[in-house]
């Protein structure tokens, strides 16, 4: 019974996401509702952020307060996800659900979570070099290249301004 699944946006309260995605599973399995409602997810993205050489990922909510339910809209299924604790409804005019597009949905359903590099630099930032051949030495930061992570920091040595390229996990933001 396939027919008629779509993905739907269901509000929710704050910090809420993962409870009612854990009811909704606890529900759709009692109830036998499996082939009515058949995925749930809630997009997030692992933000790795890099502190004076040191990297943490930060597994964040790209939508805060938003559950995706995959299911076939009918009196039933509304009322099962509409009242679950934590649930203030579904998104769209009114008390009617509107479901994602296509495009929508292949923007905000992934089977990983997005993985986003958060710099705590930014161009013209002065950094202090912590490690390798100029350790101690401070520049400013010309450019950032989050693909390969690396960013160029120029330096003043001997009089002369040179253009250092370095790992971003080799610099950190000087103190203002």
């Amino acid at each position: 019974m396939n027919e008629g699944l779509k993905w739907y946006v269901v509000h929710t309260y704050s910090g809420y996401e993962n409870k009612v995605k854990t009811n909704l599973e606890k529900i759709i399995e009692n109830r036998g509702l499996g082939d009515r409602i058949t995925d749930i997810r809630i997009p997030t993205e692992v933000v790795v952020e890099s502190d004076g050489g040191k990297e943490k990922e930060v597994e964040s909510k790209i939508f805060p307060s938003y559950v995706l339910v995959k299911m076939v809209m009918t009196d039933e299924t509304w009322h099962v996800v509409r009242n679950i604790r934590g649930v203030t409804g579904f998104v769209g005019p009114g008390s009617k659900p509107v479901p994602l597009t296509d495009e929508e949905t292949a923007a905000y359903i992934q089977e990983e979570p997005l993985k986003v590099t958060a710099s705590a630099f930014a161009v013209g930032d002065t950094v202090n070099i912590v490690d390798g051949v100029f350790r101690g030495y401070s520049g400013k930061l010309t450019r950032i290249d989050e693909e390969t992570g690396e960013v160029t920091v120029v330096v003043s040595t001997v009089g002369r301004d040179i253009p250092v390229n370095l790992d971003r996990k080799l610099v950190e933001k000087a103190a203002d």
